[in-house]
């Protein structure tokens, strides 16, 4: 997989998948990658990693065949330059609500011409950067056709947890104002020929989305599936 840039495989059509990690372990995001993942995400958002964090984690992650990426911050180019010079093949942006603000991260990710990164990154991965914008509010979704117009943005992620905050409605997929909002999400980005994924964290809302066109597929967080294991053997244990 290594051979080939995962920001190739995202033009390519293929289907990816991903797992989350808020733990900076690096036997953790290693087993993680070692599962057979396209690549792994360290979550700098709301997860424990820092800047400090980033070379053994992506190091570790690359050992075991998958390609790191990070959700930043911010949609700061600090943040976003950071995370790429230091072992990420691409990241994933948060906080972004309009297409200038888009456009402002894809220049962080790319040197002159095409953008303003600063040369000399510590870890710079091999192949272009890849730059998926996330969408979870209302103002992110007015302006989404702008948005995935934008050159070099390779695709769309959106946050049904701040999605469903900024809608007044439940993040279930099947709430009916959550549905309309994916849906819309969802032909927008088959339109316009990009990929686009749906938070999850368990296979089967995976595959949900997946069978809804998503080729960005995230199926687990370690976090929520150490817990989530631990509660069922428990369970089975005292059963």
């Amino acid at each position: 997989m290594q051979n080939r840039a995962l920001a190739e495989r995202l033009a390519g059509g293929e289907i990816l998948y991903s797992g989350w990690t808020v733990i900076p372990d690096v036997i953790a995001v290693r087993a993680m990658a070692a599962a057979g993942l396209d690549y792994v995400v360290i979550d700098l958002q709301h997860g424990a990693a820092t800047e400090h964090d980033l070379p053994a984690l992506t190091t570790a992650i690359w050992q075991a065949g998958a390609t790191p990426a990070a959700r930043v911050r911010h949609a700061h180019p600090a943040d976003i330059g950071r995370a790429l010079d230091l072992g990420c093949a691409g990241v994933i942006v948060p906080n972004v609500e309009s297409a200038g603000q888009a456009s402002t991260a894809v220049g962080a990710c790319h040197y002159p011409p095409a953008g303003y990164r600063s040369a000399g990154g510590a870890l710079t991965s091999p192949g272009g950067p890849f730059c998926l914008i996330m969408v979870e509010s209302a103002a992110a979704l007015a302006d989404l056709d702008k948005t995935l117009a934008v050159p070099g943005v390779d695709g769309i992620y959106v946050g049904p947890g701040d999605l469903s905050y900024s809608l007044g409605c439940s993040p279930a997929p099947d709430d009916p104002v959550q549905r309309a909002a994916l849906e819309q999400i969802w032909a927008a980005c088959q339109a316009a020929g990009k990929p686009v994924g749906v938070h999850s964290t368990d296979g089967a809302t995976a595959r949900l989305y997946r069978e809804n066109g998503c080729r960005l597929v995230n199926v687990a967080s370690d976090m929520v599936a150490i817990s989530r294991t631990v509660k069922t053997e428990l369970a089975a244990a005292r059963g």
